[in-house]
This record gives C-alpha cells, structure tokens and sequence, in this order.
C-alpha cells in the first residue's frame, strides 16, 4: 500500500500503521479512510496529502 505525506506539516500516513488516535486501524488504505478524517498532526484535510514517490 502507498504512503501518503502531509503536504501542510510533512507527516507521513503509513497504511501499515495507521492512525489508531484518529479511529483508523492499521491496514487501511489511503483510499478507504473516510473523507472527514483529518492530519493527526495539523489538523487539515485529506486533499492536502499528496503520495509518497517510493
């Protein structure tokens, strides 16, 4: 699964870890978290996270 960075704060959303504090269990794609889910760290929504070029 691909990783996904914050383009406001540069936190990194890794489907293998992600986001337990945000109600998102590991595993979860990028594609399957629910568009109201916001940056752990900043705060902003899914349409500032931008890919993570491997």
């Amino acid at each position: 699964m691909k990783k996904y960075r914050c383009t406001v704060c540069d936190w990194i959303y890794d489907p293998a870890l992600g986001d337990p504090e945000g109600g998102i269990a590991p595993g979860t794609a990028f594609e399957e978290i629910p568009d109201d889910w916001v940056c752990p760290v900043c705060g902003v929504g899914k349409d500032q996270f931008e890919e993570v070029a491997e």
